[in-house]
């Protein structure tokens, strides 16, 4: 499916602000970017924005070496393998309207439950079944945020910032290959993704000096109304479609 040039630019706006969020938070390209994604280029969503978050979480990685929790990490890709079995199942049988509607609904979701200041304990079990939700949903949908977002809140920045991008990294390396062996990417697939990573990479570069600018807790609740209104629209487009 081709886009405009006007299209495009919209994919790319929403790569790079999702991107800044990733580098800043921990997460929040998948909730920015999917559903532009599902709106201009469905063929594209999910594995184009896993793959570019893919590249953002390992630039975070390796600038927050040294500080992640890889025994909660570990805990959490172990509930994680169940999850993306089941998530890349979805992203087969449902009808793509429908998949939009799940993406939209994931991210309203994510906002609410973020709004909310909802933080379970990371205990060994909580972990675990975050980390199912985020394989579910993140393979089906791109968007895996919220529930490790959840339950690591209490960490500090960049220990957060380190283990959800450690978690993210395999996590997503973990779904493209389970939506490969569904044949969810092809050729396009890798087209758009090329095509899009130097705005990935302009949002990894920027998010440094804005974040230390910027107030975190006013940029995330921006970052949250950009999300809404995308999945609000969303959804709009799929009931008028």
């Amino acid at each position: 499916m081709g886009v405009t040039g006007t299209e495009f630019a919209l994919l790319a706006l929403s790569v790079g602000v999702g991107a800044v969020l990733q580098v800043s938070v921990g997460f929040g390209l998948g909730m920015i970017a999917a559903p532009v994604f599902s709106l201009v280029d469905p063929a594209s969503a999910p594995p184009v924005v896993l793959l570019l978050a893919a590249g953002v979480t390992a630039a975070v990685l390796v600038r927050e070496r040294g500080v992640a929790d890889l025994r909660g990490c570990g805990w959490a890709l172990v509930g994680r393998v169940p999850g993306t079995v089941a998530g890349a199942l979805l992203v087969v049988v449902l009808p793509a309207k429908h998949l939009a509607l799940l993406i939209a609904g994931v991210v309203l979701t994510g906002v609410a439950v973020s709004a909310a200041g909802y933080a379970p304990r990371a205990r060994r079990s909580s972990v675990f079944l975050a980390g199912m939700a985020s394989g579910l949903m993140g393979t089906a949908t791109s968007i895996g945020g919220p529930p490790m977002a959840m339950v690591w809140q209490r960490l500090s920045g960049p220990r957060l910032r380190a283990t959800m991008s450690a978690f993210f990294l395999a996590g997503s390396l973990m779904s493209l290959v389970a939506l490969a062996a569904a044949g969810a990417i092809g050729a396009h697939t890798l087209q758009r993704t090329a095509l899009l990573a130097p705005a990935a990479a302009a949002g990894v570069l920027l998010a440094g000096p804005l974040t230390r600018r910027l107030d975190a807790r006013h940029t995330r609740t921006a970052a949250m109304t950009l999300a809404a209104a995308g999945a609000a629209g969303l959804v709009a487009q799929q009931l008028g479609s």
